[in-house]
């Protein structure tokens, strides 16, 4: 009765407590690892969140401000989302202690200039989603460090320029997807915009700006047009550009193309990309190697690798003793499984002039069978052992009969009189004349009797 007295009196000063780690907030909604405290009416975060909270949704309350260090209880975090609040600046050490988070969403807020420090130590982030702000300038040091990054959208704000210089091959390598569209550029670093690694400007929107029609302007565009970009081919009707700078005078310039008859298209954009497609078959268990050859020559050429299993593949990140990228473009993969079956795709760029060349091989991987035998020799091997069977029927089956002691082999009878029939296996001592036979029958024909009865043999 003690100690169960002094159990109860635990749990009950337990329950007394204020709250505890694991108290999901009255006005948040809390299911396994996701905490969604959306369309609550907050100004600020809940204090107490469960720790182990692996996404947060903050989004449609009225945040307006956070505090240093206001997500630094939950390590786990790795989705953040607090669209559609009043966030106008973040304060220094926002985001201390949770490195972990991977896609932040802050559109639709008040935002008016991304800082440097904004997104410090976010080395793990995948996702930065910013469109629909009041946005005028992104700072240069801004995205330096997210070398996890993939995708920013920027879209629908004022921004009138952008750091471009600031994403390189080394600093961005998974960076597929930069979202500048319905902005207020007008003229842009056509030089940073070309030095952008391949795999950037594929994936960079630009429709629904401001641009003045030049042929520095054109020149990007119809170099992008030739590799089939799909940021130019399923926005063509928004890429507009305006010629002298008055808006009223806009073209859609994609389609309008007479207007910049008159300009030099340089040489070196004007090549296309040449696609080169293999196949490759490879036994389980072996080494591989792809070469990166395309139509792109030269000393100053990087290489970037997409596997199916392993993400982008580069020679800065490369830590993976399975899987070795030369300098030549070659991958080479140690002891191939089957899961490393699928397309590779090796992206050739030349920074210099601005030229890119892919190179695809689809790899297949298969488990190692045993040889097949050939048709023929499966057919008299299925002989043989048919004739060895019947022979050793034949020749070898011990006679069931007590007066047979020395069988020996003889033809076999195929018909006889049914009178026989029971000296067949043993002669009869009432037939004096057939004892020094002495057969033995394996295989006899079935014979009909007088009165129609079937022999059955014996086996």
């Amino acid at each position: 009765m003690t100690r169960e007295r002094h159990l109860s009196s635990v749990l009950a000063l337990l329950c007394l407590l204020p709250g505890t780690e694991l108290t999901c907030p009255s006005m948040c909604l809390c299911v396994s690892d996701a905490v969604s405290c959306s369309s609550s009416g907050l100004s600020k975060p809940p204090r107490l969140l469960p720790p182990y909270s692996v996404t947060l949704d903050l989004s449609h309350n009225q945040l307006s401000w956070l505090r240093q260090g206001s997500f630094a209880k939950l390590p786990r975090l790795e989705n953040l989302r607090m669209a559609h609040n009043m966030l106008s600046s973040l304060e220094y050490g926002v985001f201390d202690n949770v490195s972990s988070i991977r896609i932040l969403d802050l559109s639709s807020n008040k935002l008016q200039v991304v800082e440097q420090h904004y997104f410090q130590g976010l080395w793990r982030l995948e996702e930065l989603i910013l469109f629909n702000n009041k946005i005028t300038r992104v700072e240069a040091g801004t995205l330096i460090g997210l070398s996890s990054l993939k995708k920013a959208y920027f879209s629908l704000n004022q921004l009138t320029h952008f750091p471009f210089f600031s994403i390189q091959d080394h600093s961005h390598p998974f960076l597929t997807m930069l979202d500048l569209s319905s902005n207020r550029m007008t003229r842009l670093p056509w030089e940073d915009v070309k030095a952008l690694p391949g795999l950037v400007q594929r994936g960079l929107f630009l429709h629904n700006n401001s641009l003045i029609c030049d042929c520095s302007m054109y020149s990007v565009f119809w170099h992008w047009g030739l590799r089939g970009y799909d940021s130019l081919k399923d926005f063509s009707d928004e890429h507009t550009c305006s010629i002298s700078g008055e808006p009223r005078s806009s073209i859609r310039f994609l389609r309008q193309n007479r207007f910049f008859s008159n300009c030099t298209v340089e040489k070196a954009v004007s090549e296309p990309v040449t696609v080169l497609f293999s196949n490759v078959l490879v036994p389980e268990g072996e080494t591989v190697r792809l070469d990166c050859q395309t139509s792109l020559t030269g000393k100053d050429l990087s290489f970037t690798w997409f596997s199916p299993g392993r993400g982008y593949v580069t020679q800065s990140i490369l830590n993976d003793t399975l899987i070795s990228l030369f300098a030549n473009g070659t991958l080479e993969i140690l002891a191939a499984k089957v899961n490393d079956t699928g397309p590779y795709v090796c992206t050739a760029l030349d920074i210099k002039q601005g030229l890119n060349a892919t190179r695809e091989v689809n790899v297949t991987v298969v488990l190692p069978t045993a040889e097949s035998f050939n048709t023929g020799y499966t057919t008299l091997l299925g002989c043989v052992v048919t004739m060895v069977v019947i022979l050793v029927y034949l020749y070898l089956t011990p006679c069931r009969c007590s007066c047979c002691k020395q069988p020996k082999p003889v033809i076999p009878i195929v018909t006889y009189d049914p009178s026989t029939l029971t000296s067949v296996f043993c002669p009869s001592p009432r037939d004096p004349h057939k004892l020094h036979v002495d057969k033995h029958v394996a295989f006899v024909d079935p014979m009909a009797s007088e009165v129609g009865t079937q022999w059955i043999p014996e086996s």
